[in-house]
């Protein structure tokens, strides 16, 4: 029998040694978070996604809301299984009860007493624990919901702050452009200035040009720090150094279109597929409130020591024991239609949640609505723009060298480099703009990769 007892005490401690080891694991990659490297070279937008995705602390505090309700369900669960109980008492009266017999007074019972119980439960009926194991898949699914919704948005905000960062980036180098061009055009006028070629106007246009190119870079220079830092954020990157964004021009104007004509399919939104889960889980409560009809059972069984003696030197050196098992049921009778009422309740609530569904439904497709409808907008915007952009810089070639053959003024010049740089600039905006209204119109389908 011992030898019997240690084999059991050394395959359980084996196990929960396993077990400890296991949940170490997990606890670690959670519990510490992971210091981000100093550096993210080479980011590009689908890194930077997969790094927040990591690193992000409400993507990490989601995984570690799905580790408590694992263990929550797990607690209920575990009611299932047989509950043992062990008691020990020891007790010293310094008087005894008196009782009486045949006319007389005399003391009842030992002047030391002691007892250890040894219980064991087991349930055989309980609705608490029916619906923790009924409903236990669709626990973690509703939370597993929840994590995919916050990676959703964490992928869109990550991509809508890199677009913003390329789009301000972008800003600065067509200034830096033109600022080159200015630079040029102001060495030109003053040496025409100082040749007596013109007068001083046109040199102090060109400076007054420039000084505006310059104000507005370093403008353009701080907002992007400001975007930056938005990035890092969603990304969950507290690295000194800035991330250096890798993007490929060409490859982000082949990306501009979508397909306009995908009709919406609830389903895949994941709005819809939390409040179906909600339903099921609803549900789940009608039954629970229904089986408070059904009695509660549970089998029990007990063994006790009980030793008594005046003196205590000799008070183990004899046991009184007693056993029982036996089986408990509770049935209560009548509750003032509490139950009835609880049941009613769980109905409507589950009606509720059938309008919810309808009304998300309308809100999806005015969203998808409103979304489609801005994708075109800045589509058809961006097209015409890079349209534009094309003509402005033909114009400022072909002014450009008419004024260095005399017969365009500065003014002209002037005018045709501001055209440009405009070009350039609402080009680059209607590129971002209509890429961050891609994104909106996949989130509306339910359709964003991640």
């Amino acid at each position: 029998m011992k030898k019997a007892f240690r084999l059991v005490f050394i395959s359980s401690g084996l196990s929960l040694m396993y077990f400890l080891a296991g949940a170490q694991t997990t606890r670690d990659s959670l519990l510490n978070p992971k210091k981000a490297p100093d550096t993210l070279s080479g980011a590009t937008l689908q890194t930077c996604v997969q790094y927040a995705l990591k690193h992000y602390p409400l993507i990490q505090q989601a995984l570690l809301d799905e580790l408590i309700t694992d263990r929550q369900i797990k607690s209920k669960l575990a009611d299932w299984y047989p509950q043992v109980s062990l008691n020990a008492n020891y007790q010293n009266n310094f008087q005894l009860q008196q009782i009486a017999f045949g006319g007389n007074f005399v003391p009842s019972g030992a002047y030391n007493s002691s007892y250890m119980q040894f219980g064991l439960s087991q349930t055989l009926f309980n609705r608490d624990v029916l619906l923790a194991a009924r409903t236990k898949g669709i626990v973690m699914e509703n939370i597993r919901q929840t994590t995919v919704t916050d990676k959703i948005d964490i992928t869109v905000n990550v991509t809508k702050a890199f677009y913003d960062v390329l789009l301000t980036s972008k800003q600065i180098e067509v200034l830096d452009d033109d600022i080159r061009r200015l630079e040029r055009n102001l060495r030109d006028t003053y040496n025409q200035y100082q040749g007596g070629l013109v007068d001083k106007t046109d040199y102090k246009r060109a400076t007054i040009t420039l000084n505006n190119s310059r104000a507005q870079r370093k403008t353009n220079q701080e907002t992007l720090k400001a975007k930056y830092a938005v990035l890092k954020q969603y990304m969950g990157y507290t690295g000194k150094d800035s991330v250096h964004l890798l993007y490929d021009s060409a490859t982000m104007e082949s990306e501009v279109l979508v397909d306009t004509l995908a009709s919406v399919d609830y389903t895949k939104r994941i709005e819809f597929q939390q409040l179906m889960t909600q339903r099921h889980l609803q549900e789940a409560d009608v039954k629970y409130n229904k089986w408070a009809y059904i009695p509660t059972v549970t089998a029990g069984a007990g063994y006790n020591f009980n030793y008594l003696n005046n003196r205590f030197p000799k008070l183990y050196d004899n046991n009184l024991p007693n056993s029982y098992a036996g089986v408990t049921v509770g049935f209560p009778i009548f509750q003032g239609t509490k139950r009835t009422q609880n049941i009613r309740i769980a109905e409507l609530q589950l009606t509720r949640i059938d309008w919810d569904i309808v009304n998300l439904q309308n809100a999806i497709s005015t969203q998808y609505a409103q979304a489609l409808a801005a994708y075109k907008s800045n589509l058809n915007n961006y097209y015409i723009l890079r349209e534009n952009l094309n003509l402005a810089r033909d114009v400022f070639n072909t002014i450009e060298l008419q004024y260095r053959s005399g017969v365009k003024a500065y003014l002209e010049l002037i005018t045709a480099e501001t055209d440009l740089r405009n070009a350039q600039s609402n080009y680059s905006d209607a590129l971002y703009q209509v890429l961050s209204s891609k994104i909106d119109v996949q989130k509306a389908l339910g359709i964003v990769q991640y």
